[in-house]
């Protein structure tokens, strides 16, 4: 099957095909729900295989088709890669799961302020969306496979316009943020601390998104490494890495006095002080930083329940904020820290799942991971075999703390 080109643009006509996007309020195509995911993973599987080639032409055919939503993007797009046609997939692949798929609708509406997407601009991201899809699903794709993604991205689109709406009456898109002090750790590690320009609603164990004046348009995850603070200061735990545009920036180049911006808080890796049981923490590297936040809040909330921090580096160079933890630990007799390094002599050593599953047990503890990629998904692996329950394992998307390295 394929759409008719029209008005010259090399854009889908979908009014052709079946139907065009609109973005207005309210509207709700209805939908088998079951039979559009599975058409929909249907065409993922396909297209897989050429996510790079999928990726270009989506890009292609959306600034064709709106040259205005080029000003919205980086100058350099390698950069940018493939966020947002990847925000849009995996999206749509949790089609079924409705909580969890609102929620991080939700949550990208509301972060897509900061770049100064309008409700106008959905329906030509839409039309890429399906134009891309119909270039590359060549063996999948028939009318009910565009009528049920057009029927998803018209609702996953709405989730987004209407959260953007509520979040435009109660705060700002971005805040702006100066340097007050820049604390370098180790060669390639930054403790960065910013004053907003108003205050931060953010919970401790949350991330923000952040923007360097070095690198316009380019914004990238960093968890927040403190509960919030009478004097209104954020901390972030930098990492320079290869390169990493943004981090590299903030360890090397950040100095007093300079100004970033911030867009809003996110993130689900809060304590829930309804219950009293204990904390299972299992940071790497800088995945330190919202396990220190989330001890300062068991703190602040007075609670003396157990919390258990291990702690994970390559080295005993590498836990640049140990000696933080350890003064915790001797303030808070309800706190253990457990350092572990996976080379050299001293403290506990081998991988951090490994070290989780020595000690305990720990099924009575709710669990939380920060860290690389890599470690999230090993240590989630390692709690879930050891008898801990997933609803009760708290860890950001492993894929939006891919930017984090960048």
């Amino acid at each position: 099957m394929t759409c008719s080109i029209t008005g010259g643009t090399g854009l889908p006509d979908v009014g052709n095909c079946g139907q065009r996007f609109e973005a207005r309020q309210g509207m709700n195509a209805p939908t088998n729900t079951s039979t559009d995911a599975a058409l929909i993973r249907r065409t993922l599987a396909e297209i897989a295989p050429l996510a790079d080639k999928v990726t270009s032409y989506f890009y292609a055919l959306l600034f064709i088709g709106d040259p205005e939503l080029r000003t919205l993007f980086p100058a350099a797009m390698d950069a940018q890669r493939d966020r947002l046609l990847k925000a849009l997939l995996t999206a749509a692949e949790h089609l079924e799961n409705t909580a969890t798929l609102t929620e991080y609708l939700r949550q990208l509406g509301r972060g897509h302020r900061k770049y100064g997407t309008r409700p106008e601009h959905y329906p030509a991201v839409g039309e890429a969306l399906i134009g891309a899809l119909v270039r590359y699903a060549e063996k999948t794709w028939d009318e009910a496979t565009q009528a049920a993604w057009v029927r998803a991205y018209t609702t996953m689109s709405q989730i987004m316009i209407d959260a953007a709406d509520e979040d435009e009456l109660r705060q700002p898109a971005w805040w702006y943020a100066e340097v007050v002090s820049h604390d370098l750790r180790t060669p390639d590690i930054a403790v960065v601390t910013l004053r907003p320009d108003q205050p931060y609603p953010f919970l401790a164990g949350q991330y923000t998104t952040l923007e360097t004046p070095w690198w316009p348009r380019i914004w990238r995850h960093y968890s927040l490494a403190s509960a919030p603070r009478s004097d209104g200061l954020l901390s972030l735990h930098v990492k320079a890495v290869p390169a990493g545009w943004v981090s590299g920036a903030l360890v090397h180049r950040a100095r007093p006095g300079d100004t970033l911006r911030l867009g809003p808080p996110a993130g689900s890796m809060v304590v829930d002080h309804t219950t009293d049981d204990g904390l299972l923490c299992l940071g790497g590297g800088t995945g330190i930083a919202p396990i220190k936040a989330l001890v300062e809040d068991v703190a602040r909330y007075g609670e003396r329940r157990p919390v258990e921090v291990f702690y994970g580096a390559r080295s005993n160079h590498d836990l640049y904020d140990i000696d933080t933890l350890l003064r915790m630990q001797q303030a808070h007799s309800w706190l253990s820290v457990r350092p572990v390094v996976s080379e050299g002599p001293g403290r506990l050593s081998g991988r951090l799942p490994e070290a989780v599953r020595e000690h305990g047990p720990w099924t009575s503890y709710d669990a939380y991971v920060s860290g690389p990629p890599g470690m999230i998904r090993s240590g989630v692996t390692t709690l879930r075999d050891i008898g801990i329950p997933s609803d009760r394992i708290r860890h950001d998307s492993v894929e939006e703390l891919v930017a984090a390295n960048d």
